[in-house]
């Protein structure tokens, strides 16, 4: 290695760069990097793409995130093909904390390349940039074979609140064998309240897996059309407590005041974080029927309820 600088401690690094040991090399890189010397970029970038030890490879693709420069963002993208999974892996988190928009154009031609590890890592990387131009790789990604792969799609185009994929992503809560790409997709179309949103979103509230439905019911509430009010109440009677948690929080949200009868039963729930809800809820309709009930939990053995019954008599009592 010949770098051109005249830093001095870069060139003292420089025979320990080359050392025999894999373990000196890994440590000389490290002592390289806290030079924060843009000199050095091409012997880290050296040592991602040419040492012999992965364990030297994967440290040069950490060491280098913090550099938003084009070298180095091609040399982590290359390294997502690199032989050894810890490589690969560490050239990702890497490449995901870019900050930059010239970082994002950079990325963009690869987010087609051949392996699924690579397109999914690079449409990770760019849903954290919210870069407009990512938006068609996305649209594409979402019918994508991989699941992670759609994943990331549904994050970029939710992240963008692209309108033009509001029933893609609608089809995709609704169809999507994967319950991890339903479940984001539930919570990506939440920007907008149309009646494809609402009625998608209803529907996953009868989905097979429990995350899907709290995550329905979680939107509904930040969308707020209060046409799914009836649909919420109808959750709260769902066998997952943490659905019917959302669903009292999202009910609330609303100012669904019919829906007050059953979100006062909760009150006694054994379970303290829907009794909370409910009294937030109660406050929220504004309702001054509910004030009763309250009042016989001001009581509760817990102190975040009996927190949340005086935010909701404050609400209520003249």
């Amino acid at each position: 290695m010949n770098p051109i600088t005249d830093n001095c401690d870069i060139l003292a690094l420089q025979p320990r760069l080359e050392d025999s040991d894999p373990v000196v090399r890994r440590i000389a890189l490290i002592a390289l990097a806290d030079l924060e010397d843009p000199d050095s970029l091409p012997l880290l970038v050296d040592a991602l793409s040419q040492d012999s030890a992965a364990s030297v490879r994967a440290e040069a693709a950490r060491l280098l995130e913090a550099w938003e420069l084009q070298p180095v963002v091609t040399a982590l993208c290359e390294a997502l093909t690199d032989t050894d999974v810890n490589v690969r892996e560490a050239a990702a988190q890497s490449l995901s904390l870019l900050k930059t928009e010239a970082a994002g154009q950079w990325l963009l031609p690869w987010a087609r390349h051949g392996a699924p590890f690579v397109r999914a890592s690079i449409l990770r990387a760019l849903r954290e940039l919210r870069l407009a131009d990512s938006a068609d790789v996305a649209l594409e990604a979402l019918n994508d074979q991989a699941a992670e792969i759609r994943r990331e799609a549904v994050g970029i185009l939710g992240w963008l609140k692209h309108t033009g994929a509001l029933a893609d992503l609608a089809r995709r809560l609704a169809n999507d064998e994967d319950v991890e790409v339903r479940r984001m997709a539930a919570g990506a179309i939440g920007f907008a309240s149309t009646p494809t949103v609402v009625g998608a979103l209803v529907a996953a509230l009868d989905d097979a897996q429990w995350r899907v439905r709290e995550e329905a019911a979680t939107t509904l509430g930040k969308v707020g059309d209060d046409t799914a009010a009836n649909a919420l109440l109808a959750s709260l009677e769902d066998d997952y407590w943490q659905v019917r948690l959302r669903a009292v929080r999202s009910l609330g949200r609303l100012k669904s005041s019919p829906a007050r009868i059953a979100v006062e039963h909760l009150l006694t729930h054994s379970i303290s974080n829907l009794r909370k809800e409910s009294a937030l809820a109660l406050g929220e309709f504004g309702d001054p029927l509910a004030l009763p009930a309250l009042r016989e939990a001001e009581h509760d053995g817990d102190p975040e309820v009996r927190k949340a019954v005086r935010i909701a008599l404050s609400q209520l009592e003249p």
